[in-house]
């Protein structure tokens, strides 16, 4: 008997971990400062806010061949967007 409440316990701990993980923000601390090249390597990218679970506002980009994301300084997303806007009117040019 005493063998099967360990193993309840045991198999409720594991879900409260497992769940409770789940439940927490992955939440950029800092930012840093890269090269604006490097930002040609964005493959997508969204805006940290700092109203949420998160403290600090960031831009978080996902590079190629990178496996963690990246968090920078919210100023450069005005060259982040043009960046996109560029690249996504040659795609269009391309197209027949």
């Amino acid at each position: 008997m005493d063998l099967k409440v360990a193993f309840v316990i045991v198999c409720l701990c594991a879900f409260a971990i497992t769940s409770t993980e789940a439940g927490i923000a992955k939440c950029c601390i800092t930012t840093q400062k890269i090269p604006k090249r490097l930002l040609l390597k964005v493959q997508r990218w969204k805006e940290q806010t700092s109203d949420g679970a998160c403290d600090i506002r960031a831009l978080v980009l996902h590079l190629k061949g990178r496996d963690r994301p990246m968090c920078v300084d919210l100023s450069y997303k005005k060259y982040l967007e043009r960046l996109m806007r560029k690249q996504h009117s040659k795609r269009g040019a391309y197209r027949a």
